[in-house]
Protein backbone atom coordinates (compact mmCIF):
# COMPACT_ATOMS: atom_id res chain seq x y z
CA UNK A 1 0.00 0.00 0.00
CA UNK A 2 1.20 3.60 -0.31
CA UNK A 3 0.63 6.09 2.05
CA UNK A 4 0.33 10.12 1.99
CA UNK A 5 0.05 11.22 5.09
CA UNK A 6 -0.46 15.31 5.47
CA UNK A 7 1.84 16.03 2.93
CA UNK A 8 2.38 20.02 2.97
CA UNK A 9 4.48 21.83 0.51
CA UNK A 10 5.17 25.93 0.31
CA UNK A 11 7.58 27.81 -2.57
CA UNK A 12 8.56 30.77 -0.29
CA UNK A 13 5.02 32.47 0.96
CA UNK A 14 2.94 30.27 -1.68
CA UNK A 15 1.48 27.31 -0.29
CA UNK A 16 1.18 24.46 -3.51
CA UNK A 17 0.19 21.62 -0.99
CA UNK A 18 -1.68 21.84 1.77
CA UNK A 19 -2.18 18.62 4.30
CA UNK A 20 -2.24 15.80 1.30
CA UNK A 21 -3.31 12.46 2.39
CA UNK A 22 -4.61 9.60 1.00
CA UNK A 23 -3.77 5.76 0.75
CA UNK A 24 -3.41 3.39 -2.69
CA UNK A 25 -3.99 0.35 -2.76
CA UNK A 26 -1.34 -2.47 -4.73
CA UNK A 27 -2.72 -3.43 -7.95
CA UNK A 28 -4.55 -0.23 -8.57
CA UNK A 29 -4.48 2.76 -11.61
CA UNK A 30 -5.05 5.62 -10.54
CA UNK A 31 -5.61 9.17 -12.25
CA UNK A 32 -4.78 12.51 -10.69
CA UNK A 33 -6.76 15.34 -11.80
CA UNK A 34 -7.17 18.68 -11.15
CA UNK A 35 -6.68 22.49 -13.20
CA UNK A 36 -3.33 23.54 -14.51
CA UNK A 37 -1.27 24.92 -11.27
CA UNK A 38 -3.05 22.67 -8.90
CA UNK A 39 -0.18 21.19 -8.01
CA UNK A 40 -0.22 17.91 -9.36
CA UNK A 41 3.63 17.52 -10.62
CA UNK A 42 4.95 18.99 -7.16
CA UNK A 43 2.79 16.38 -5.85
CA UNK A 44 5.03 13.24 -7.39
CA UNK A 45 8.03 15.24 -7.06
CA UNK A 46 7.46 15.48 -3.47
CA UNK A 47 6.61 12.00 -3.03
CA UNK A 48 10.05 11.73 -4.44
CA UNK A 49 11.86 13.76 -2.46
CA UNK A 50 12.87 15.45 -5.53
CA UNK A 51 11.42 18.36 -3.64
CA UNK A 52 11.36 18.84 -0.06
CA UNK A 53 7.78 19.32 1.64
CA UNK A 54 7.21 21.27 4.47
CA UNK A 55 5.66 18.39 6.44
CA UNK A 56 4.24 14.92 5.91
CA UNK A 57 5.14 11.34 5.05
CA UNK A 58 4.68 9.12 2.34
CA UNK A 59 5.51 5.14 2.79
CA UNK A 60 5.32 2.09 0.82
CA UNK A 61 4.66 -1.18 2.77
CA UNK A 62 4.48 0.64 5.91
CA UNK A 63 8.25 2.21 5.29
CA UNK A 64 9.70 5.49 3.53
CA UNK A 65 9.23 5.88 0.21
CA UNK A 66 12.70 7.56 -0.11
CA UNK A 67 14.02 4.49 1.00
CA UNK A 68 13.09 2.14 -1.65
CA UNK A 69 13.52 4.58 -4.64
CA UNK A 70 14.65 1.03 -6.50
CA UNK A 71 10.90 -0.02 -6.38
CA UNK A 72 9.79 3.29 -7.97
CA UNK A 73 9.16 4.14 -12.01
CA UNK A 74 9.38 8.12 -12.23
CA UNK A 75 8.27 9.83 -15.44
CA UNK A 76 8.39 13.44 -15.57
CA UNK A 77 6.76 15.44 -18.07
CA UNK A 78 7.97 15.93 -21.56
CA UNK A 79 9.18 19.45 -21.03
CA UNK A 80 11.58 18.36 -18.19
CA UNK A 81 13.47 15.81 -20.48
CA UNK A 82 15.80 17.22 -22.82
CA UNK A 83 15.17 15.65 -26.27
CA UNK A 84 18.14 16.81 -27.63
CA UNK A 85 20.49 14.67 -25.39
CA UNK A 86 22.96 12.73 -27.90
CA UNK A 87 21.56 9.11 -26.75
CA UNK A 88 19.80 6.06 -28.65
CA UNK A 89 16.47 4.17 -27.75
CA UNK A 90 18.33 1.15 -26.28
CA UNK A 91 20.59 3.48 -23.66
CA UNK A 92 17.64 5.63 -22.37
CA UNK A 93 15.90 1.82 -21.38
CA UNK A 94 18.96 0.34 -20.56
CA UNK A 95 19.55 3.02 -17.60
CA UNK A 96 16.18 1.53 -15.49
CA UNK A 97 18.90 -1.42 -15.02
CA UNK A 98 22.25 0.35 -13.13
CA UNK A 99 20.42 -0.52 -9.98
CA UNK A 100 20.33 -3.94 -10.95
CA UNK A 101 24.04 -4.43 -11.90
CA UNK A 102 26.21 -6.00 -9.55
CA UNK A 103 29.64 -3.94 -8.89
CA UNK A 104 31.37 -6.05 -10.98
CA UNK A 105 29.30 -5.61 -13.47
CA UNK A 106 29.21 -2.24 -14.20
CA UNK A 107 31.48 -1.98 -17.08
CA UNK A 108 28.73 -3.40 -19.00
CA UNK A 109 24.87 -5.01 -19.09
CA UNK A 110 24.37 -8.22 -18.25
CA UNK A 111 22.73 -10.97 -20.16
CA UNK A 112 19.69 -10.58 -18.07
CA UNK A 113 19.62 -7.25 -18.38
CA UNK A 114 19.83 -7.14 -21.91
CA UNK A 115 17.00 -9.85 -22.36
CA UNK A 116 14.91 -7.34 -19.86
CA UNK A 117 15.27 -4.25 -22.00
CA UNK A 118 15.09 -6.36 -25.17
CA UNK A 119 11.55 -7.61 -24.14
CA UNK A 120 10.49 -4.03 -22.69
CA UNK A 121 11.66 -2.76 -26.18
CA UNK A 122 9.51 -4.92 -27.97
CA UNK A 123 6.62 -4.48 -25.48
CA UNK A 124 6.01 -0.93 -26.67
CA UNK A 125 6.61 -1.60 -30.18
CA UNK A 126 10.13 -0.24 -30.52
CA UNK A 127 12.39 -2.91 -30.76
CA UNK A 128 13.13 -1.87 -34.37
CA UNK A 129 13.92 2.01 -33.49
CA UNK A 130 16.66 0.30 -30.58
CA UNK A 131 19.41 2.41 -32.78
CA UNK A 132 17.92 5.67 -33.20
CA UNK A 133 18.79 8.56 -31.05
CA UNK A 134 15.75 9.77 -29.20
CA UNK A 135 15.04 12.90 -30.40
CA UNK A 136 14.33 11.57 -34.09
CA UNK A 137 11.29 9.94 -32.53
CA UNK A 138 7.57 11.26 -32.43
CA UNK A 139 6.17 12.68 -29.72
CA UNK A 140 4.52 9.40 -29.20
CA UNK A 141 7.27 6.87 -29.71
CA UNK A 142 9.66 9.22 -27.04
CA UNK A 143 6.76 8.68 -24.19
CA UNK A 144 6.42 4.30 -25.00
CA UNK A 145 10.58 4.78 -24.79
CA UNK A 146 10.28 5.88 -20.96
CA UNK A 147 7.27 3.19 -20.46
CA UNK A 148 9.75 1.04 -21.32
CA UNK A 149 11.94 2.12 -19.46
CA UNK A 150 9.96 1.92 -16.44
CA UNK A 151 8.88 -1.46 -17.32
CA UNK A 152 12.54 -2.23 -17.49
CA UNK A 153 13.20 -1.47 -14.12
CA UNK A 154 10.43 -3.89 -13.00
CA UNK A 155 9.49 -1.28 -10.00
CA UNK A 156 6.73 -1.98 -8.53
CA UNK A 157 5.14 1.64 -7.87
CA UNK A 158 4.92 3.53 -11.08
CA UNK A 159 4.86 7.79 -10.84
CA UNK A 160 3.76 8.94 -14.46
CA UNK A 161 3.31 12.87 -15.02
CA UNK A 162 1.09 13.75 -17.67
CA UNK A 163 2.34 10.17 -20.15
CA UNK A 164 -0.17 11.17 -22.64
CA UNK A 165 0.87 14.32 -23.80
CA UNK A 166 1.36 14.55 -27.45
CA UNK A 167 0.84 11.11 -28.12
CA UNK A 168 -1.60 9.65 -31.00
CA UNK A 169 -4.69 7.29 -30.57
CA UNK A 170 -2.11 4.18 -31.46
CA UNK A 171 0.28 4.76 -28.82
CA UNK A 172 -1.92 5.52 -26.05
CA UNK A 173 -4.37 2.34 -26.62
CA UNK A 174 -0.94 0.26 -26.77
CA UNK A 175 -0.04 2.25 -23.38
CA UNK A 176 -3.88 1.46 -21.59
CA UNK A 177 -3.11 -2.07 -22.51
CA UNK A 178 0.29 -1.81 -20.69
CA UNK A 179 -1.41 -0.04 -18.04
CA UNK A 180 -3.89 -2.97 -17.52
CA UNK A 181 -1.07 -5.74 -17.62
CA UNK A 182 1.20 -4.17 -15.12
CA UNK A 183 -2.06 -3.64 -12.85
CA UNK A 184 -2.81 -7.58 -13.30
CA UNK A 185 1.19 -8.17 -12.04
CA UNK A 186 0.11 -6.45 -8.91
CA UNK A 187 1.57 -3.25 -9.60
CA UNK A 188 0.35 0.15 -8.83
CA UNK A 189 -0.05 3.19 -11.33
CA UNK A 190 -0.42 6.72 -10.46
CA UNK A 191 -1.00 9.04 -12.88
CA UNK A 192 -1.28 12.34 -13.30
CA UNK A 193 -3.34 13.39 -16.66
CA UNK A 194 -5.37 16.13 -18.00
CA UNK A 195 -7.45 14.23 -20.23
CA UNK A 196 -11.68 13.87 -19.78
CA UNK A 197 -14.57 12.40 -21.16
CA UNK A 198 -14.32 8.70 -21.17
CA UNK A 199 -10.64 8.22 -20.15
CA UNK A 200 -11.11 9.24 -16.65
CA UNK A 201 -13.61 6.04 -16.21
CA UNK A 202 -10.41 3.96 -17.14
CA UNK A 203 -8.79 4.47 -13.77
CA UNK A 204 -9.68 2.30 -10.76
CA UNK A 205 -9.70 5.44 -8.51
CA UNK A 206 -9.39 9.50 -8.73
CA UNK A 207 -7.85 11.92 -6.77
CA UNK A 208 -9.15 15.22 -7.92
CA UNK A 209 -6.21 17.97 -6.34
CA UNK A 210 -6.23 21.69 -6.15
CA UNK A 211 -3.59 22.33 -3.50
CA UNK A 212 -5.63 20.43 -1.49
CA UNK A 213 -7.72 17.06 -1.86
CA UNK A 214 -11.04 18.03 -2.99
CA UNK A 215 -12.24 14.38 -3.68
CA UNK A 216 -10.96 10.93 -3.79
CA UNK A 217 -12.65 7.79 -4.91
CA UNK A 218 -14.33 5.84 -8.10
CA UNK A 219 -14.92 8.33 -10.88
CA UNK A 220 -18.24 8.06 -10.40
CA UNK A 221 -17.71 9.16 -6.74
CA UNK A 222 -15.04 12.03 -7.80
CA UNK A 223 -16.96 13.32 -10.84
CA UNK A 224 -19.63 15.04 -9.30
CA UNK A 225 -20.89 19.05 -10.14
CA UNK A 226 -20.01 20.18 -6.47
CA UNK A 227 -16.22 18.61 -6.70
CA UNK A 228 -15.68 19.92 -10.54
CA UNK A 229 -17.12 23.55 -8.54
CA UNK A 230 -14.87 23.17 -5.58
CA UNK A 231 -11.74 22.57 -8.38
CA UNK A 232 -12.30 24.59 -11.16
CA UNK A 233 -14.77 27.12 -10.13
CA UNK A 234 -17.45 25.93 -12.91
CA UNK A 235 -19.70 22.69 -13.08
CA UNK A 236 -19.39 23.74 -16.82
CA UNK A 237 -15.74 21.03 -17.48
CA UNK A 238 -18.22 17.91 -16.51
CA UNK A 239 -20.77 18.85 -19.66
CA UNK A 240 -17.90 19.40 -21.61
CA UNK A 241 -16.45 16.22 -20.56
CA UNK A 242 -19.01 14.53 -21.78
CA UNK A 243 -20.87 13.45 -18.89
CA UNK A 244 -24.14 14.31 -17.19
CA UNK A 245 -24.37 16.10 -13.82
CA UNK A 246 -27.58 14.49 -13.09
CA UNK A 247 -26.47 11.43 -13.39
CA UNK A 248 -24.21 11.97 -10.99
CA UNK A 249 -25.85 13.65 -7.96
CA UNK A 250 -26.51 9.86 -6.48
CA UNK A 251 -22.70 9.68 -6.17
CA UNK A 252 -21.14 9.48 -2.57
CA UNK A 253 -18.83 12.48 -1.65
CA UNK A 254 -15.51 12.81 -0.33
CA UNK A 255 -14.36 15.73 0.63
CA UNK A 256 -10.83 16.96 2.35
CA UNK A 257 -10.81 21.03 1.80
Amino acid sequence: MLEVRDLSVRYRETIALSNISFEINRGTVVGLIGPNGAGKSTLLKSMLGLIPNQEGQVFYNQQFLKQQCQKVAYLPQRSQIDWDYPVTVWNVVMMARINHQPWWRMGGASRRSQEIVQEALARVELDNLRDRPIKQLSGGQQQRVFLARAIAQQADLLLLDEPFTAIDKKTESLMWQIYEELKQAGKTLLISCHEWGETLDRYDHLLLLNHCLIASGTPRQVLTPEHIQLAYGSPDVINLAGRSPQAATDAEEFMFC
